[in-house]
């Protein structure tokens, strides 16, 4: 009898192991986020890791540098591992579609280039507030723009925050030229070369007019400086900067602007000073560059003030005792041109005596023909030693211890003078007075040596008074 066959069941076929189960275009979708996330749909690990950090040097390089190519190089590794994880996927797989590793890898990605656009717009926004401020001339709006820039910015679009970034370099830079500009106005000439050249240097970039312009308009705005004196140096300096046929050359036009008022406003201080000679100097610098200017009367006035000055006190030199009887004057006389003329009248002078051991005869003038100082003096009267002059008398004397008799004769007083007039220090009067006096008295001392006893000397002055003095002294002094 036969025995009844059974059939065995069929058993399912067995699936494939997970693994070996990849969605191509999965992969590539999770590579397109540069995390590695394809590599980690293929259980590739390290390819993962290094994926990642690859991604991490070339976006740390581009952030450090902002260099287009590295810009290229991100794109070019992204483009290699989307074609490398899709290679992977098709060769060690069914290359079946899964809809559940499409869409995680989708999701992935799609963040990853969501934030970066947005970055990148965000950034572009930023840049554009940057230009604006910048194109006006706004330092301060280019800082508070630039300051909205993270390390998001940087990554997502590092070529266009490093323009920002220049920007923000160019007005610190333009800060410093302020700070250097602002000392200058104390009159240091090394501050104002520093500040521009920093100018000049920023203004060689393209784009930094308007904020060159307006930090060098607040500088000429600050002219003129709280020193007379030290805005000459300033104008002077400006004024003598060679031209670079930009803005910068606007500074010639406010010097010469500025420069008239410091320059009388300087003299004056000077005057002040008793700095005669630099005074003068600042007048004349005025007069010469601008003899059309308003303050050119006050600038001939203050020439002419400081001139008078300096004639003065070289008078006054010229006055002063010397090693000799006479001051330098009556050899090497000289002008003041704010002396009184000579005219009729009473002449007011001044008297210098020629004998050093002689009579001072200006004791007997009267008060009102001397000048009390070199500034009030019409006249200079230098004296002469005296000598005798015309004989007025001759009368016998007996000598007191021999008895002999002698005759002395009596001389007028001469004294040559020369008489120069203060204002044009010209020689107006060149001749000997003589001063007459009494003669003959009863009784006249003199010296005898020893025993020896031979009279009186034969020769003697008269005796002058202050009236005979006056006499002769007046056709000096009244016309």
């Amino acid at each position: 009898m036969n025995e009844p066959t059974h059939a065995l069941p069929e058993l399912p076929e067995p699936t494939p192991p997970e693994d070996r189960v990849h969605d191509p275009l999965a992969v590539a979708l999770g590579n397109a986020s540069l995390l590695g996330v394809g590599y980690l749909m293929l259980r590739r690990r390290m390819l993962a890791v290094a994926a990642v950090v690859v991604t991490v040097v070339l976006v740390s390089r581009l952030v450090s540098t902002a260099r287009p190519a590295y810009e290229i190089a991100v794109l070019v590794w992204w483009v290699a591992v989307v074609a490398h994880g899709w290679f992977l996927a098709r060769r060690g797989g069914s290359g079946v579609a899964l809809r559940g590793q499409r869409v995680v890898a989708l999701c992935i990605t799609l963040s990853v280039l969501l934030a970066v656009a947005l970055l990148r717009f965000d950034a572009s926004r930023i840049e554009e507030s940057v230009t604006e401020a910048r194109e006006s001339g706004d330092c301060a709006g280019v800082l508070s723009a630039q300051d909205r820039v993270w390390f998001g910015h940087r990554v997502a679009d590092a070529p266009l925050t490093a323009r920002g970034d220049e920007t923000v370099e160019a007005c610190d830079r333009l800060r410093s030229a302020r700070t250097e500009l602002n000392t200058a106005l104390t009159g240091n000439t090394d501050a104002l070369d520093e500040g521009f050249e920093t100018l000049a240097s920023v203004l060689a970039e393209p784009g930094n007019e308007k904020t060159v312009e307006t930090t060098l308009t607040g500088f000429l705005g600050s002219l003129p400086a709280k020193e007379p004196c030290t805005t000459v140096t300033v104008t002077e300096w400006l004024r003598d900067r060679k031209r670079s046929h930009d803005v910068l050359d606007r500074s010639a036009a406010t010097a010469k602007r500025t420069a008239p008022a410091a320059l009388v406003g300087c003299g004056d201080e000077l005057m002040t000073d008793s700095s005669w000679q630099d005074a003068l100097a600042h007048y004349e610098r005025l007069l010469d560059r601008y003899p059309g200017d308003d303050l050119a009367d006050k600038a001939r006035k203050g020439a002419r003030k400081a001139t008078q000055s300096i004639e003065l006190a070289n008078l006054r030199s010229l006055l002063a005792p010397g090693t000799g009887s006479q001051p330098e004057y009556c050899s090497n006389p000289a002008k003041y041109s704010g002396a009184k003329p000579m005219g009729k009248g009473t002449n007011r002078a001044l008297f210098y005596t020629g004998s050093t051991y002689g009579d001072d005869y200006s004791g007997k003038l009267p008060g009102s023909w001397k000048a009390a100082d070199a500034a009030d003096a019409v006249l200079v009267v230098c004296m002469g030693e005296d000598t005798f002059g015309t004989s007025v008398q001759t009368c016998p004397y007996q000598g007191k211890a021999s008895g002999s008799t002698t005759y002395v004769t009596f001389h007028k007083i001469a004294i040559p003078v020369k008489v120069y007039e203060v204002r044009t220090g010209k020689l107006v009067t060149k001749r000997k007075i003589q001063i007459s006096g009494s003669s003959c008295p009863a009784l006249i001392s003199y010296f005898s040596s020893g025993d020896s006893d031979s009279g009186p000397p034969s020769t003697r002055y008269v005796s002058e008074s202050k009236s005979d003095v006056r006499s002769a002294f007046r056709p000096l002094v009244v016309r």
